[in-house]
C-alpha cells in the first residue's frame, strides 16, 4: 500500500510541471478567447463590456465571414485530395515504380526526394513572396513573360477574382507535396518487399500493385496526412496574407477565416469579434479532425 502511494507521488511529481504549463499556456488562452468572444472589447479598456452572443449573431449574418468559410471549405476538400494524390503518385514512382527491375524506384530517386522536399524547408512567407514574383502581371513575371512574348495578354493570377483562389491553392499544394512524398516514401519503405514481389509474380501490374497492395498498407499514413492537411487548410494564413492583393483580395476572393481574424483584431481593433471568429474556427478544426478519424477508420492490415 505504501509502495503504491509512493509510486503515485513519483508519477505526479513528473506530471505536475507539464500539466501546469499546458493549463497556463494552452487551456487558459482558450478560455480567455471564449470569454473575450462574448464582449465588445477593442483592446484598449481594462474591463470589457459583456454582450453575450451578439458577436456570434453578427458573425453569422456577415457576408465576408461566409466567403471566408466557403474558401476554407473548398481548401478543406481540394488541398488534402490534390496533395495526397500527387504525393502518393510520386512516392510510388520513387519506391516501386521502376519497370523490369524487381521492386525498385525510378533512376535517380534519391535525388528526386531532395528536390521534392526542398519547398518544405522554405519559410511560408518566403514561398508567398516568391510566388508574388512568379505571378506578376507583367513581362517580369515567370508565367506571364512567355505569354506576353508570344503576343498573348497577361493573366491576372492574383488580380483576377476568378483565378486568384486557384493560384493560392496551387501554391499551397506545391509547398505541401514534398513533405508527404517523404512521409509516404517512409511508409512504403516499411512494407516488406516480399509483398510487392509476390504480387508481381502473381501478374499484378503497376496499377493493381498500387491500388491492391500499396494503398491498403499505407491507409493509416494517408489518414494522418488527410487530417494534417485538413487542419492546414483551415488554419492557412501567411500565404493568403502576404501573397494576395489586399490581404485576401481582390474583392475578398481569397480571404479565409484566419485573415479575417487578423484583420478584425489588428486593423479594425474589434478583438471581441475576432475572438468569436477564432472560436468558430476552433470548433470547425476540432470537428473536422474527429469526423475525419471516425469516417476513415478501418481494420488495420498487419504485415
Amino acid at each position: 500500500m505504501f509502495n503504491t502511494y509512493r509510486r503515485g507521488l513519483f508519477i505526479l511529481s513528473f506530471l505536475a510541471a507539464p500539466v501546469t504549463l499546458y493549463l497556463v499556456y494552452v487551456i487558459s488562452p482558450y478560455m480567455q478567447a471564449f470569454y473575450i468572444a462574448m464582449t465588445d472589447w477593442r483592446g484598449v479598456t481594462a474591463t470589457p463590456n459583456f454582450i453575450g452572443f451578439d458577436n456570434f449573431i453578427r458573425l453569422f449574418s456577415d457576408g465576408i465571414f461566409w466567403k471566408a468559410v466557403t474558401h476554407n471549405a473548398a481548401l478543406l476538400v481540394l488541398l488534402p485530395l490534390l496533395t495526397i494524390v500527387i504525393a502518393l503518385f510520386f512516392a510510388f514512382l520513387l519506391n516501386v515504380g521502376r519497370e523490369g527491375q524487381g521492386v525498385a524506384g525510378v533512376a535517380g530517386s534519391r535525388f528526386y526526394r531532395v528536390v521534392f522536399f526542398f519547398p518544405q524547408v522554405l519559410a511560408v512567407t518566403v514561398v508567398a513572396v516568391l510566388f508574388q514574383q512568379v505571378f506578376r502581371p507583367d513581362d517580369s513575371g515567370m508565367l506571364n513573360a512567355p505569354l506576353m512574348a508570344i503576343g498573348m495578354d497577361p493573366v491576372g493570377f492574383l488580380s483576377d477574382p476568378d483565378i486568384a483562389f486557384w493560384s493560392v491553392l496551387g501554391v499551397m499544394v506545391w509547398q505541401a507535396v514534398g513533405f508527404y512524398v517523404v512521409l509516404f516514401s517512409a511508409g512504403l519503405a516499411s512494407i516488406p518487399r516480399d509483398m510487392f514481389e509476390a504480387a508481381q509474380i502473381d501478374g499484378a501490374g503497376r496499377f493493381s500493385l498500387f491500388f491492391r497492395v500499396t494503398l491498403p498498407l499505407l491507409w493509416d499514413t494517408v489518414q494522418v496526412a488527410w487530417v494534417y492537411l485538413g487542419i492546414l487548410a483551415l488554419d492557412v494564413f501567411a500565404i493568403v496574407w502576404v501573397m494576395t492583393d489586399q490581404h485576401g483580395g481582390p474583392d475578398f476572393s481569397t480571404t479565409v477565416m484566419a485573415t479575417e481574424i487578423y484583420r478584425n483584431a489588428f486593423q479594425y481593433f474589434r478583438f471581441g469579434y475576432a475572438s468569436a471568429l477564432g472560436v468558430v474556427m476552433f470548433f470547425f478544426t476540432i470537428g473536422f479532425a474527429i469526423l475525419s478519424l471516425r469516417l476513415s477508420r478501418r481494420e488495420r492490415i498487419e504485415y
